[in-house]
């Protein structure tokens, strides 16, 4: 049975043009959310604008978009990944803010902790200008669509 997940991950997979999956979440095309493919597996990044801006004292991003951001490259992960008909949908999220986000470029990194046929866990790590100095790390678990009508 083809699906527009299905056939948005064929396509990623066969050409590396992900445009295809991130246009089913209509709020990561707001954002401007990218997934790119590094050797098999996506990596995320969300360019700054001005409009994402949450303190501009600092000026920071604010930590709801920077949430967000994770959130999104959590379900678009496990929807590029998975054999799924559907996007997963969010169960919890838990985001442990280390540092002020900086109005750079984002970049976020996910790995599924554990699998389940109905409960996916990832981890997810955001960071600017070094991986090695994450912003941000969070833990979320999302209902897969294996027996959920």
């Amino acid at each position: 049975m083809s699906t527009a997940l299905a056939d948005a991950r064929l396509k990623a997979k066969a050409i590396g043009d992900c445009t295809a999956i991130i246009a089913l979440l209509p709020y990561a095309q707001w954002l401007g959310v990218e997934m790119r493919l590094l050797s098999t597996e996506p990596q995320f990044n969300l360019p700054f604008k001005p409009l994402l801006m949450g303190n501009p004292t600092l000026p920071a991003i604010h930590g709801g978009v920077t949430a967000t951001f994770m959130e999104t490259a959590a379900i678009l992960h496990l929807g590029f990944i998975l054999d799924e008909t559907r996007m997963p949908k969010s169960i919890d999220f838990s985001v442990d803010y280390l540092r002020s986000a900086a109005c750079v470029e984002s970049f976020a990194a996910c790995t599924v902790s554990r699998l389940g046929r109905r409960v996916a866990q990832v981890q997810i790590r955001c960071w600017q200008e070094d991986s090695e100095r994450p912003v941000a790390v969070a833990r979320a678990h999302f209902l897969l669509t294996a027996d959920v009508e």
